[in-house]
């Protein structure tokens, strides 16, 4: 049975990842004293550039000492780009194709739910990111990044709409932003889209990959590589620093980004951090301040997928921002969550970002805004992890492009 088959692999993943967590020697003074481990990377980099300072990449491993198992929930997804916590612990999860599903933190999954405008689905693009609005118990909004299809193109979208009483469909979709101009590809969408404290929102984007569209990224007059801060109502907020500024788009909040599938705020200061896709080598991790430059294609710690150089072949420049760490080769992240539960205290605070070629989950630990230590999980999975979620039991959630729902909780 297809039952039998999920629990049975999903209790094989618990037994050698527990074992492995378990095993380890003398874990809780490593933990304590990073430096003890070496770095997980062990690949040679793809290219010779230096960091801009020590700790920028390839820090020292950590291992975590209490003991978690790992669960498959479920392999019924189609294609899931997105996995997101509701007030009542249930996981909202999106599949790229145009439809949404809910699941519960046993594994039970709903039948597609639907009710979205056509989506442009090739490549990258499709339905993306899912957040709740945050009356949602009361409203029942969820709002959704999605690359929008329309004959003179595609982009990356926000819209809304009303998860249904019998929830199986999402009434009334409405989109309320746009990140123009519309562009004929299916690359680099971004998009994930994240609630600030004061109910406003913050969305990624990407520069759309090609050579014609890459520099926009440096350019305010348009949404490519940015990172975008809306209203609910998807109006610029008030406050954001390019409002007032001639031929600069106002809802512009950071640019000259190049694909940011990873964004979330930090649990106790409150800051947005972004995880970013470089080119072949130089991924990055970003902390994000308003109105500040991020550098591509202008500085980079990656080269073209050919091997030749990025420009003028610079990691920094004046003016742009140094990413608080990169990856070489790439993680290629995707998703990313803090994990602010108590039920697993040495994860608190740390970030939990999926990678997709890299077929691993990276734990990111930070002291203030340096990264102090890193940790693959799930790296024997053989899975490409899409998004990953905190959920309200104080586990983690993760998709994958191959279709999985996993839970990795304490034992």
């Amino acid at each position: 049975m297809k039952y039998f088959r999920i629990l049975l692999s999903g209790v094989l993943s618990v037994f050698f990842i527990s074992a492995f967590a378990c095993n380890s020697k003398n874990t809780a003074t490593e933990e304590q004293n990073p430096q003890t481990r070496p770095p997980v990377e062990t690949q040679e980099p793809v290219t010779n550039y230096s960091p801009a300072f020590a700790g920028q990449t390839r820090i020292a491993g950590v291992m975590t000492s209490t003991p978690y198992e790992v669960t498959i929930l479920s392999e019924a997804l189609s294609s899931p780009w997105a996995v997101t916590t509701l007030p009542d612990g249930r996981l909202a999860i999106t599949e790229k194709g145009g439809t949404m599903r809910i699941a519960t933190a046993t594994g039970g999954l709903s039948n597609p739910i639907t009710g979205f405008p056509e989506v442009d689905d090739r490549e990258q693009g499709g339905l993306l990111d899912v957040a709740p609005a945050p009356d949602f118990e009361s409203s029942r909004m969820l709002y959704f990044s999605f690359a929008e299809k329309t004959p003179q193109g595609s982009l990356t979208a926000v819209g809304r709409g009303r998860l249904s009483a019998n929830e199986d469909r999402i009434e009334n979709f409405e989109v309320i932003y746009r990140a123009i101009p519309y562009y004929d590809n299916s690359m680099h969408f971004g998009s994930r889209i994240v609630f600030d404290d004061n109910g406003h929102i913050f969305v990624s984007t990407g520069e759309r990959s090609d050579m014609e569209t890459r520099h926009k990224a440096q350019l305010l007059d348009n949404g490519y590589g940015k990172v975008i801060h809306i209203t609910a109502g998807g109006e610029p907020v008030s406050g954001n620093p390019f409002i007032g500024i001639e031929g600069a788009l106002p809802e512009i909040y950071s640019y000259g980004h190049r694909n940011i599938q990873g964004l979330a705020i930090h649990p106790v200061t409150r800051e947005l951090w972004l995880s970013e896709m470089g080119p072949k080598g130089g991924d990055e991790l970003n902390l994000v301040k308003p109105g500040k430059d991020y550098g591509w294609p202008t500085i980079t710690y990656g080269v073209e997928y050919s091997g030749e150089t990025i420009g003028e072949g610079i990691t920094q420049k004046e003016g742009m921002e140094q990413p608080v760490y990169y990856w070489d080769p790439v993680l290629s992240p995707s998703g990313m969550a803090f994990y602010s539960s108590a039920v697993i205290p040495e994860w608190q605070n740390n970030l939990f970002i999926g990678g997709l070629s890299s077929k691993h989950i990276a734990r990111i630990v930070l002291d203030g805004n340096q990264v102090t230590g890193e940790e693959r999980l799930l790296e024997n999975e053989n899975q490409r992890f899409r998004d990953i979620a905190e959920g309200k039991d104080g586990a983690l959630y993760s998709v994958t492009d191959e279709g999985r729902l996993y839970r990795i909780a304490k034992k």
